[in-house]
């Protein structure tokens, strides 16, 4: 025992020290046969785990001192695209062929273990630890920018398959007598000579196990700015299309192709590929996937506002985004991006309100496409609810366009004749399909409920003030400045509107309505009789007079608080018209208001003749220059009892049109001759500005509110302090009973109450108001 012992030690030491000696005659000098009497002695001696480890000890040590410095060399980074793929292939070739001589040694050092009952931890696959050797000595010494030349190598292949797959996009300016894969000469085109070293290099990385760990990343971001590039170019203000299985089929043809050929060496199929490589593909896929949903959803996002605006027509892009809204988890990106769209772009005073108004029917009807369940429209669109509050003609636009004739978002919704929904907590649980019901979206609001997230156009626009008042007081107010404006008794478009009205807003809401409709059929019944008396119709200076006859108490309030003193011709003919009535009604009479009509007017002059409409006021003025030929503005005034200010801007009709001509300060001449050539009078009247004889109904709504404050003081001088949700339940107890009260929504009642307390007439703490304490 100890005589082997020795020579056990005696072998171990002699093949310690020699090793470099027995490394090279085992790889190049020793025969079979000498190998196979090593490997004997190293048996008999109980020596292979210990050979084993210090032939690859000096393998990993040659590679670490010799073959990686060697590799790293070839990546600098200051070289051209071309070069970059030169030094790449280089370098791998140079990597390649040292490795391989590794292959007799390492063949040698299977042959010794493979038979070992005791085998070591590699079982005896020397080559996949070889491998990992390799890949472990390289990435060691790994260099801070190695990227930049793995980039070139795969940029320059990668374009050249786009560009042979017909894929690759032209850019303006482009050299039509150059390649545009390796951007050579066409003559001295060398695409064909680069793919073939393309799939040779990336062989070798296969075989050497070192395609995933050392290009993965550098494949990874440039298919990404290749996805960004594409999804830009090929979708850019493109809204009408449908873009996302153009996408998706782009990325299985080209990106997920060129990969397959990556990963197999050359070949299109991947049925080449082991089972291990097929699943890596398919994750690597997955990812590229849903980067591609996400890329064209930020895309998309960033589009949005243009895309709501051109809506219906941009429904494709819509339906893409909601597709990929499932798929990337992008909606809090979504809804910032676009509320910060509507303020930079929509909501301020340089936007003219029908234009927010519109852009708001776009929006509602294209995230209702968006987003079915209404969370992202009850979001995303609550900044222009609260901005369209503070613009005083929004509640008139919005009537305005619910009647208008022409073709109009708003009127297409009034021919529906659904019922108005308002956000009064009152949703219609009994009438609920709970067959389909589906719970809310994580980021909806609790307090709101679907149902009235699911309101109709004119619903929602009703409940950016929380109550249908302001509404229908308006509409009587338009209504009634159309009526008062026709020269005619006709009110067959009018009562059309007031049916489909009624079918929203309920009968009783619009009861004044039908009657004002009333009093122009009685009108024109009555002015019929009046018409037909012969004595009325003979009297001495007769001219043809037509009156509208209103019942007071059921029109809007009338805006001018000053009477026009007509021309005595005038009023005389207006007396026999009270009088021909009164004969006719008996114990009823008229009162005349004069600033409100319409007068046909027949002008002679020296040099022309006009015939034209307009109103008393401007009647009045010109008439008053038949008597005389030159007035002052004061006297005009006082003769006429109006306002200097209103006289000033109604006499300026008649300068325009040449008729009049101030000569100095407030001093006015009548011509009969004009020296310049003047505009037609259908300019003239086109141009005059049209005001409303109605009080707005934001004025009335603001006197109705005003009876709601003294109940509110008087809560408050009682209860001290309360919060805004019992002051509204208390008037709805008390100060909204009765016939022809009036309600007040809450959205409503916090603005009066906010405005209350800017103007100190009411304190603000802790969620109560309360009266200032005197």
């Amino acid at each position: 025992m100890d005589k082997s012992e020795s020579n056990k030690n005696d072998f171990f030491l002699r093949i310690q020290y020699a090793f470099p000696i027995l490394y090279e005659k085992i790889q190049n000098e020793c025969s079979d046969k000498e190998f196979i009497d090593v490997v004997k002695e190293i048996k008999t001696l109980d020596l292979t785990q210990f050979v084993e480890d210090i032939v690859i000890y000096h393998i990993e040590l040659y590679i670490r001192q010799n073959v990686a410095p060697a590799f790293w060399k070839k990546f600098t980074n200051n070289i051209n695209e071309q070069q970059g793929f030169e030094h790449f292939k280089s370098a791998v070739d140079g990597l390649y062929t040292s490795l391989t001589e590794f292959l007799p040694l390492l063949k040698r050092l299977e042959y010794l273990i493979q038979n070992e009952t005791t085998q070591s931890i590699t079982n005896g696959n020397v080559l996949s630890r070889f491998k990992l050797i390799v890949r472990s000595t390289l990435l060691s010494q790994l260099p801070l920018h190695y990227e930049h030349i793995v980039e070139q190598f795969y940029k320059i292949a990668f374009n050249i398959f786009c560009s042979a797959d017909g894929s690759a996009q032209v850019t303006i300016g482009s050299d039509p007598g150059k390649c545009m894969g390796c951007y050579q000469e066409v003559e001295k085109c060398q695409c064909q000579m680069i793919v073939y070293m393309f799939h040779e290099t990336n062989g070798k990385l296969i075989e050497l196990e070192l395609l995933e760990r050392l290009v993965g990343n550098v494949l990874t971001s440039l298919i990404h700015i290749r996805i960004k590039n594409h999804v830009s170019q090929s979708c850019d203000k493109t809204f009408d299309v449908s873009q996302l299985i153009s996408l998706e089929n782009w990325l299985e043809t080209v990106v997920m192709s060129w990969l397959i050929r990556i990963y197999s060496g050359g070949f299109s199929k991947i049925t080449f590929l082991s089972d291990q490589t097929r699943t890596a593909i398919d994750k690597f896929k997955q990812k590229l996937s849903h980067f591609l949903y996400e890329t064209y959803t930020r895309f998309r996002i960033e589009q949005l506002f243009d895309i709501i605006i051109e809506y219906p027509d941009s429904q494709p892009a819509i339906d893409d985004l909601r597709v990929c809204l499932e798929r990337t988890d992008l909606r809090k990106v979504l809804i910032e991006s676009l509320q910060e769209a509507l303020k930079t772009r929509l909501l301020h005073p340089g936007v003219n309100t029908p234009d927010i108004i519109t852009a708001y029917i776009a929006a509602i009807r294209a995230l209702r496409q968006l987003d079915p369940t209404g969370v992202l429209l009850e979001t995303i669109t609550e900044p222009i609810k609260v901005y369209l509050r503070t613009r005083e003609d929004t509640v008139r636009c919005v009537v305005s366009d619910l009647l208008d004739d022409s073709p109009s978002d708003l009127a297409d919704e009034l021919v529906k004749g659904e019922s108005l929904q308002l956000d009064d907590g009152s949703g219609d649980e009994e009438n609920e399909d709970w067959d389909k019901w589906m719970p809310d979206p994580v980021d909806a609001d609790p307090a709101k409920s679907a149902q009235r997230r699911m309101s109709d156009i004119i619903s929602m626009l009703v409940n950016v003030y929380g109550s249908q008042d302001l509404f229908v007081n308006e509409y009587r107010t338009l209504l009634a400045d159309r009526l008062l404006s026709q020269l005619n008794y006709h009110t067959e478009r009018e009562i059309r509107h007031l049916e489909l009205l009624k079918r929203r807003f309920g009968e009783n809401q619009l009861h004044y309505c039908e009657v004002m409709l009333k009093d122009v059929y009685d009108s024109k019944r009555i002015d019929g009789h009046i018409q037909s008396n012969t004595s009325y119709t003979l009297e001495k200076d007769h001219f043809p007079t037509s009156a509208l006859i209103l019942s007071a108490q059921f029109w809007p309030p009338f805006k001018e608080n000053w009477k026009l003193e007509l021309p005595k011709i005038v009023q005389n003919q207006l007396n026999k018209y009270v009088k021909a009535f009164e004969t006719l009604k008996g114990n009823r009479t008229l009162c005349w208001k004069p600033h409100l009509g319409n007068v046909t007017l027949e002008i002679e002059l020296k040099d022309r003749k006009l015939d034209i409409n307009v109103t008393p006021i401007h009647a009045t003025i010109i008439l008053h220059f038949q008597d005389k030929k030159e007035w002052a503005l004061e006297e005009l005034a006082e003769i006429m009892h109006a306002p200097a200010t209103v006289l000033r801007r109604k006499i300026t009709f008649w300068v325009s049109q040449g008729l009049l001509k101030e000569i100095s300060n407030d001093i006015f001449i009548l011509q009969e001759e004009s020296s310049t050539k003047n505009r037609s009078v259908t300019d003239i009247v086109e141009e005059e500005e049209i005001e409303s004889a109605m009080a707005s109904a934001s004025d009335q709504r603001e006197e109705e509110l005003q009876v709601f404050w003294s109940y509110i003081v008087g809560m408050l001088t009682n209860l001290d302090s309360m919060p805004l949700e019992r002051i509204h339940q208390m008037l709805k107890m008390f100060a909204s009973q009765g016939p022809g009260a009036m309600e007040c929504g809450l959205p409503e009642l916090r603005q009066f109450l906010d405005r209350k307390v800017r103007e100190h007439q009411l304190l603000f703490s802790g969620g109560l108001y309360r009266l200032p304490k005197s």
